[in-house]
């Protein structure tokens, strides 16, 4: 039995697209698409995922994609890799126009609006989802009850380093706090 979510087009040429009504949509990945994007993510598994919504006119060289994302993933805990379940309810919004062009260099200001994209030729349901999908879930997940610990690594006789070696700042902090306390106690260390 065919699915009739995968008859319908998952690509869209922009050309191709009405410049009066919306292109409405619905992108619902089979089995081995949600499998292959999970491995792409580093997820454990991608039970479901689901992309709905419409592509349209928004002026005379602009197109707005809107869309709701809903998944279920399951991404490795960050400090002991077991599964933590991860429920995705996005909305989701790319704007594209004609004509623009990505900031370049090494110190640019990025727009305020950071929907806006180059309009391409074609708009992929695939990689909007995946990449709408990557920014909504946790970039550290923990598992319930789980502490992250500090682990301090060093070689064969080499001391470690501790967070306060690598602030330079903490030791003078340390000493302003004693010279401050040992002024509010007055001049002879009395109060």
């Amino acid at each position: 039995m065919t699915d009739p979510d995968q008859s319908r087009p998952t690509r869209f040429r922009t050309g191709g697209l009405s410049p009066r009504k919306p292109t409405r949509f619905s992108y619902r990945p089979d089995a081995a698409e949600r499998k292959a994007l999970a491995e792409d993510l580093e997820l454990l598994g991608l039970a479901h995922l689901d992309l709905t919504g419409e592509i349209r006119p928004n002026g005379r060289d602009e197109l707005l994609l809107e869309a709701r994302l809903v998944a279920r993933a399951d991404q490795p805990c960050s400090v002991t890799l077991v599964p933590v379940p991860a429920t995705v309810d996005e909305a989701v919004r790319r704007r594209y126009v004609a004509g623009y062009q990505l900031p370049e260099g090494e110190e640019v200001e990025m727009p305020e609006d950071d929907t806006l994209e180059p309009m391409p030729e074609v708009i992929d349901l695939a990689e909007v989802a995946a990449e709408a999908l990557a920014l909504a879930l946790p970039l550290y997940p923990r598992a319930p009850g789980v502490e992250f610990t500090q682990a301090l690594h060093a070689g064969d006789g080499v001391a470690p380093l501790s967070d306060t070696d690598v602030k330079p700042f903490s030791a003078l902090q340390a000493l302003a706090d004693k010279l401050k306390a040992k002024n509010e106690s007055g001049p002879d260390g009395q109060s």
